[in-house]
């Protein structure tokens, strides 16, 4: 029977290196703490100093440097503090055997430095560690690995998943880890999602072109792929002006499937958006296309690309933001997890960086609750793999 080989995300490795921190610098207890074999710790560590080991990149070396100095004169205060702290609060424990100091060391770690009461105290850091770990249960070193693991997605997934969402994304990844733990980790280490903003509804619906009634009229829960799209425009500001991005998204698969990025809000931009929904997914005749009543959707080539291929045309109610609320909650997903986040110094970055959000995290890795935790582009393989 092949052993099952583990693998180890480069978040997480970050994470295992900074709690050899929390050790003193000693990589065997961390190792054992964490349940990983040393010279793999050790491995990563080398790594990490050398400036290979993403998330533990090396900063300027004369700032480096400097704070390195400023660190040791910190150090040293604490340590004569210290030295000087111990042996009041220990007095009685200096007489005792190795096993009364460890357990004094352990109780006080939390007060005073593990390598300074090993000195004060006569015992070795080797042997104390030694002691510590062999007092490490099974679920504590289950613990210490959740610990990492919910710290190295929140960062892999740029601190976009909440509890339910982070919870779903590890069980998938085919981690032990409750909702439960998850839970209490995040609130232990005040591991929060990045915060979100208000969307602002922006169209000027106040014009006299042709609208069509509102034949979806809130009805959200698609039974299929391409049974009705939503679509609208929303604003990004960079450092050389305004971009305007217009999608189109499949109520069923919650995927973008069409969207156009342009500097001028025209009827072009909601066109070519839905001309690339087209020649991706193929809908056939009587597909719901909805919007809202901008100006640009009442347009005559936008309404001539509906009754060419047949489809279903469905415009909101006047200054009614809830008739069109999927593809504004898009909007809103997208600017609280990307673009509110960004200083664009030019269109063509936030261009680049809006592509890269949609085609390969939104539609590809992106689960959603109301998806069943599962990203818009596997329900759509989903359902046609049913369909076959």
């Amino acid at each position: 029977m092949t052993k099952k080989v583990r693998t180890y995300s480069d978040e997480f490795k970050a994470e295992a290196v900074k709690k050899i921190a929390d050790n003193n610098g000693n990589i065997s207890a961390t190792a054992k703490q964490l349940g990983i074999a040393m010279q793999t710790l050790s491995n990563w560590h080398n790594k990490a100093n050398q400036g290979k080991l993403i998330g533990t990149e090396q900063y300027d070396p004369d700032l480096m440097s400097a704070l390195k100095e400023i660190k040791q004169l910190k150090r040293q205060l604490k340590v004569a503090e210290e030295e000087r702290e111990i042996p009041k609060k220990g007095d009685r424990v200096l007489r005792e055997k190795q096993p009364v100091k460890y357990a004094f060391i352990k109780d006080n770690r939390q007060i005073f430095s593990t390598t300074t009461m090993c000195r004060v105290l006569s015992v070795k850091p080797s042997s104390y560690y030694d002691w510590l770990s062999r007092d490490i249960s099974e679920q504590q070193v289950h613990r210490n690995q959740c610990e990492l693991l919910v710290k190295a997605a929140h960062s892999e997934m740029k601190e976009r998943y909440g509890v339910d969402r982070l919870h779903a994304h590890l069980s998938k990844q085919g981690h032990n880890i409750s909702l439960y733990m998850v839970r209490s980790i995040k609130e232990e280490h005040g591991i929060k999602c990045r915060r979100h903003k208000r969307f602002k509804v922006t169209t000027d619906s106040n014009h006299n072109k042709l609208v069509y009634d509102n034949v979806l009229d809130q009805r959200f829960d698609a039974k299929r792929p391409n049974e009705a799209w939503v679509s609208d425009i929303t604003y990004i500001w960079t450092a050389e002006g305004w971009l305007y991005l217009a999608g189109v998204k499949d109520l069923y698969t919650k995927e973008l499937v069409g969207y156009a990025i342009n500097k001028r809000m025209t009827a072009d931009l909601v066109c070519r958006a839905l001309n690339m929904a087209i020649k991706n997914k193929r809908p056939t005749q009587g597909l719901i296309v909805h919007s809202d009543r901008g100006s640009q959707y009442c347009s005559h080539a936008y309404h001539k690309i509906i009754e060419q291929h047949k489809f279903t045309g469905s415009m909101s109610g006047k200054g009614n933001c809830y008739d069109n609320a999927p593809i504004e909650s898009f909007w809103g997903v997208l600017k609280n997890e990307l673009v509110y986040h960004q200083d664009y110094k030019t269109r063509f970055a936030a261009i680049s960086d809006i592509i890269g959000y949609i085609e390969l995290y939104y539609n590809q890795t992106r689960i959603q609750k109301g998806l069943g935790y599962r990203a818009p582009r596997q329900v759509w393989f989903d359902y046609y793999r049913q369909a076959a």
